[in-house]
């Protein structure tokens, strides 16, 4: 959508209903938005923006009414089932299905979330799972809002370890049907969106058993509630009631007595059984068969990075907003008092976390891109998805663990006006919460992507000796582990400039921020690899020691690709200043990530203490550089003025 400049008031108009910004906050929103600028414009000038905010003062029971009505009429206007199939032989467009999901976390985030459990995870798990029976007989009613399903596969015993799951799916062949069946009380089904109240049906997780052989988790749909919404034979539905946040979405409990379904309702596009009792597979390894279901979900954990994203992007310009119109003490210089973001101690608390968006931000839409490619249909290989996988799970947890820190920091940013539940952050604080936990746990899923790093390093040591590791390990990191972003040439330039006077450059030189971000991650990563090694084959307390080491090379690594991230969307950007204004943002992104590990850039001789030091000086000169840029700088975060819900930005 074309941005237009209001002669009158030197202000751009964007498409939504009164909202005008900045020359500098419309570019910078146009850069942040990418290669999907367009789209996200017309989508924010096209949201049903009236009920954006639910009354936090509701109960339990209005808030999962209003939940339900906002998501009908979300869907009715094109926000809710976007991208997904409703029959069999069409195309998903991911990118439609990401866009939907950004906007509504533009808004109530329970909505969010049941938008997320039906259309995301429900439907996801139909679409991407089943076959063509299933998606002519039930994506229709999926995307219509008839059917109304859950996603059963967290249990009280198992949460991220699914492969462990005690439910089980077990083939009748006298009758030709499944038998679903909760082993123990660990089997029961906890925390399920849509369980409580709503759901009809459930796509249940479960290890799969025919004629005495276990063939691993698969995926089976299960009817849970009649049309008057009463439990079904052997279902036992619970209510999980008030939560920490989320009001408006009904998490329950589901427990299966030999509940018997037809054959047909097992999601069998990777397994299944055919008409003559026989299992048959398109997998035949049963942990690449497992791994390659769970891989087709992927599109969760993007979403809710997006969500995340821009839930503390929501909180940042509240906090900034509020601290450009508050005044606190005077001074001979300001006796109506000094504004906010005026004081060094204000900014650092602010400013640093709004570059960090920006740089998350970038990071995002390159993972969106991969995967559009991925899932809309375009040439990739298994190493492809592979990589997308881990790089979804990175994102999703050290954006929603940013989210949290950045909303609570927000909050703090307003004093008591902040704590009030008319401005929005203690409700957005309390739903945002749970992002760090569900759709996989942050501290798990980064052990995953340290682990995923690892695995190239496993592959070719093998029964090396010390000269023949040496010369693998730098096949590795050369080739395999720094996979680049869209920056690929422009970084290696970079990083080739600064290892040859890496003490000589500017802290802000983007040369020597490159080489410090790969430095980190390869020193860290190679010192990883040979203790896992010798570790290996050891007893449990060996590796677990590692713990630590892995969850900070799996953050180097992320920190690594944000950062190239961010550099590919400088130099896509256009407009001279919002270039020059994102290259300090970047600037500051960068440092401030150094300044958090600068012990161990000093430990490992990296940086000068004397070095170390000069980078706090530096945060602050670039905060004030950026400080008369505020204003535009949440401009460009895309989040209207009119959708932040804060009562006492209207006042």
């Amino acid at each position: 959508m074309t941005l237009t400049m209001d002669p009158s008031t030197s202000r751009v108009e964007t498409g939504v209903a009164g909202e005008q910004l900045t020359a500098l906050g419309a570019n910078l929103r146009h850069a942040l938005d990418g290669q999907l600028a367009e789209e996200r414009a017309k989508a924010r000038a096209t949201f049903p923006a009236e009920h954006l905010h639910r009354d936090p003062a509701q109960t339990i029971e209005q808030a999962r009414e209003w939940v339900i009505n906002r998501l009908r009429e979300l869907d009715a206007s094109g926000f809710g089932s976007a991208g997904l199939i409703t029959k069999a032989g069409e195309a998903p467009d991911p990118a439609a299905a990401v866009l939907a999901f950004e906007m509504l976390s533009l808004g109530d985030l329970s909505t969010l979330i049941k938008s997320g459990v039906q259309f995301g995870l429900f439907g996801g798990a139909v679409s991407n799972l089943g076959t063509a029976w299933h998606h002519d007989t039930f994506m229709p009613d999926i995307t219509g809002l008839k059917l109304l399903g859950c996603f059963a596969m967290t249990e009280l015993g198992h949460g991220s370890d699914v492969a462990g799951i005690e439910t089980t799916i077990t083939f009748v062949p006298e009758t030709d049907e499944f038998e679903v069946n909760s082993e123990t009380p660990d089997a029961t089904k906890a925390y399920i969106g849509n369980a409580a109240r709503d759901g009809s049906m459930a796509v249940v997780f479960g290890q799969l058993l025919v004629r005495g052989r276990n063939h691993g988790v698969h995926v089976i749909l299960v009817p849970i509630r009649d049309e008057d919404g009463n439990d079904l034979p052997g279902v036992t539905t619970g209510d999980q009631g008030l939560k920490g946040g989320l009001l408006g979405v009904d998490n329950g409990t589901l427990r299966f007595e030999r509940v018997r379904v037809p054959r047909r309702m097992l999601l069998d596009r990777y397994g299944g059984v055919d008409a003559s009792g026989t299992y048959h597979a398109e997998i035949t390894n049963p942990n690449r068969r497992f791994f390659t279901m769970l891989g087709t979900l992927v599109r969760g954990r993007v979403c809710i990075a997006a969500g995340g994203g821009i839930a503390a992007r929501r909180a940042l310009s509240i906090a900034t907003r509020y601290g450009l119109q508050r005044r606190q003490f005077t001074a001979p210089d300001r006796p109506d008092g000094i504004v906010l973001l005026d004081y060094l101690t204000h900014q650092r608390r602010l400013l640093p976390a709004v570059a960090r968006s920006y740089a998350l931000g970038f990071a995002q839409n390159e993972l969106t891109k991969a995967l559009v490619r991925i899932q809309g249909g375009g040439e990739y290989t298994e190493r492809d998805q592979r990589e997308l996988e881990t790089r979804a799970a990175g994102l999703k947890a050290i954006t929603t663990r940013f989210a949290n820190d950045a909303i609570q920091s927000a909050r703090e940013a307003c004093g008591g006006a902040g704590y009030l539940s008319e401005n929005g952050l203690v409700g957005l604080r309390a739903d945002a919460d749970i992002f760090a936990t569900f759709e996989g746990d942050n501290t798990v899923l980064l052990q995953l992507v340290a682990k995923a790093l690892l695995t190239e390093y496993k592959q070719v040591w093998g029964d090396l000796d010390r000269v023949g590791m040496v010369q693998a390990t730098a096949r590795v990191v050369g080739q395999a582990v720094l996979e680049r972003t869209a920056a690929n040439v422009l970084i290696d330039r970079l990083v080739a400039t600064a290892r040859r006077q890496s003490e000589n450059l500017a802290l802000v030189d983007r040369a020597w921020q490159a080489w410090a971000f790969e430095e980190r991650e390869r020193h860290s990563l190679e010192s990883l690899a040979r203790r896992m090694r010798r570790a290996s084959g050891r007893d449990f307390e060996a590796v677990n020691k590692l713990s630590e080491h892995m969850l900070f090379v799996a953050r180097a690594h992320l920190e690594r690709v944000t950062l190239e991230a961010f550099i590919a969307g400088i130099e896509a950007c256009t407009d001279p200043e919002a270039t020059a204004t994102l290259g300090r943002l970047c600037s500051l992104y960068a440092l401030s990530s150094i300044n958090d590990d600068r012990a161990w850039f000093m430990e490992h001789s990296r940086i000068s203490p004397a070095r170390a030091k000069a980078i706090g000086a530096q945060l602050n000169a670039l905060c004030a550089e950026l400080r008369p840029q505020a204003l535009s700088l949440v401009e460009g975060f895309g989040v209207p003025a009119a959708w932040l819900g804060a009562a006492f930005l209207s006042r």
